[in-house]
């Protein structure tokens, strides 16, 4: 039986309009109404993830920051895995140097240094996930979701990172078409030991503290409720959804997935265009039924 889903966002849950479309907001409620639970599982900060789910009048419980913030159906935080400081300080100081555009996502919030830069990275991250997309177009929808994605601008972040009261969750860093700059403080920041490095598109990486990854979250949030990982559906498209699509027995790959995560998936849905998650949910409901209705012989 399947007894809970968790569902990226970008690529995935989110259209190429980066909106919950009505068919799958429709049967997310038919999986709650199936006695399913549903949760959200993305790279997104929290002030980023939630409005687009209550645009739908959805609320599901979140995990965010690849798992380094995790908050249930009420909106409470419950589990929070920040990365050390000295860590964060040597991330900045290697970016900068390679001057590389970078946003951080804090405990109170993401972070970023530039308006223009965060438009046209946002944008580009549209095109990516989204090759029907024209770059004018993300440009305009990029411009537009700031709005309600509760960005704050430093000049420094330096002072940043300085407030005792800043914890950093997630650094993530883009890049446009010179893609291969970003393997090299990849390396550096994997060499650690202490940090995971994954991505949500092919123009980015997002580095964690290692413990705050999306399987080991869907994980500990299953088992607060007795479920276990053969209980779990997991859909996703992209590297930060590796260890949740791994660990679930029931991994689905979006049809729009990179070739990495299809190979691990249990099995395949539409595109995020085409409604795949609802179709992987409706996978999920006659799984169910066809194994209650074995039970019953």
């Amino acid at each position: 039986m399947i007894k809970l889903i968790a569902s990226d966002m970008d690529g995935t849950l989110l259209n190429d309009k980066m909106e919950v479309s009505d068919e799958n907001a429709q049967a997310i409620r038919d999986a709650q109404a199936a006695g399913i639970e549903f949760m959200v599982a993305t790279g997104r900060g929290v002030t980023e993830a939630t409005p687009l789910l209550a645009a739908q009048d959805l609320k599901p419980a979140f995990i965010t920051l690849n798992g380094a913030m995790v908050f249930d159906e009420a909106g409470e935080l419950v589990v929070t895995i920040p990365i050390a400081s000295d860590l964060s300080d040597f991330i900045v100081e290697t970016l900068q140097k390679d001057d590389i555009y970078f946003e951080i996502i804090t405990n109170k919030g993401v972070f970023s240094d530039s308006r223009v830069k965060r438009i046209q990275n946002v944008a580009d991250l549209l095109v990516d996930l989204n090759p029907d997309t024209t770059y004018k177009l993300a440009v305009a929808l990029a411009a537009a979701r700031l709005e309600i994605m509760n960005i704050n601008y430093v000049s420094d972040y330096k002072e940043l990172l300085a407030d005792p009261t800043i914890q950093v969750m997630k650094i993530i860093a883009f890049t446009g078409e010179q893609r291969d700059i970003l393997k090299a403080p990849a390396k550096v920041f994997e060499a650690t030991g202490k940090l995971s490095v994954t991505s949500s598109s092919a123009n980015n990486i997002e580095v964690n503290n290692i413990k705050a990854q999306k399987g080991y979250a869907v994980e500990a949030f299953a088992k607060q409720r007795g479920i276990t990982m053969d209980e779990v559906m997991t859909i996703g498209d992209n590297l930060n959804d590796a260890s949740m699509i791994k660990m679930a027995k029931y991994g689905m790959a979006m049809g729009n997935a990179i070739p990495e995560i299809t190979k691990l998936a249990w099995g395949s849905t539409a595109t995020n265009s085409e409604n795949g998650v609802a179709q992987a949910i409706r996978k999920a409901i006659r799984i169910n039924k066809a194994e209650k209705s074995n039970a019953q012989f």
